[in-house]
């Protein structure tokens, strides 16, 4: 099972004392949670006052120390319209960076999508396709870039009836599939957040699907305890995937 470590997300600090802000939080996180087995990481760079950014020296700064302290991990990082809401604005703070990732996420219903996901492409960053909904599959399947995707990332929200959340999964997964048709689709990647966290990372193994598990998505074990950090979210979905097969 591929997994990836979603590091730290748009919360802020005060959610969890281990959540990483810095360059040096992030790349100790990052060092943790491959040791723990995560394929790859997937982090939100910070300004000084924990807010996203898609600042090129922040980023540079960031990349370079997980990539010091991780070595060989892929790094995907966000491009979420909430630390940009200007589509002009976040396609030229896309434009700008210098140092790469080796993945980002593009959020398919967000205004502005197909333009960061050509500026990306054209600098050989992968893309992720975040599809949260009904609305962000149709925009992606009519979107010219959909056959140049890295994965598609099937997310679902926090939900107060949980049991729901692997119906609603298979739902979108079938909206892409016909949707496609004959096309081949590119990897999935299925994930939860909150109370839908752990159900669909265990449909995700399920079915044979990607999956990931980190503080951005949930703050507790399976059990309802608090997490220590991201390692410890690793290695119990890591294992979970381990007694399942």
């Amino acid at each position: 099972m591929v997994l990836k470590a979603c590091l730290n997300g748009a919360r802020s600090p005060l959610e969890h004392p281990a959540l990483p802000v810095t360059a040096a939080h992030l790349a100790r996180a990052a060092a943790g949670v491959a040791q723990a087995g995560a394929d790859a990481v997937h982090l939100h760079v910070k300004d000084s006052a924990g807010r996203d950014t898609l600042d090129a020296v922040a980023l540079a700064e960031v990349l370079a120390a997980v990539r010091a302290e991780a070595p060989g991990l892929p790094i995907g990082v966000t491009t979420g319209a909430w630390a940009l809401p200007d589509r002009q604005a976040r396609v030229a703070a896309v434009r700008s960076w210098t140092v790469l990732p080796d993945f980002a996420s593009v959020n398919w219903h967000e205004d502005g999508a197909d333009d960061v996901a050509a500026v990306l492409l054209d600098a050989g960053i992968g893309v992720e396709a975040g599809l949260w909904h009904e609305d962000g599959v149709a925009a992606w399947l009519r979107s010219p870039y959909r056959d140049r995707c890295l994965r598609l990332l099937v997310e679902l929200p926090d939900s107060p009836d949980p049991s729901s959340a692997s119906a609603r999964a298979d739902d979108l997964l079938a909206q892409i599939s016909a949707g496609l048709g004959d096309d081949a689709a590119p990897p999935v990647l299925l994930h939860g957040e909150g109370r839908t966290a752990w159900p669909l990372l265990r449909h995700a193994v399920r079915r044979g699907l990607a999956t990931r598990i980190g503080l951005e998505d949930v703050l507790v074990l399976p059990d309802g305890t608090t997490a220590h950090d991201n390692q410890a979210l690793v290695s119990c979905a890591r294992k979970l995937a381990t007694d399942s097969q």
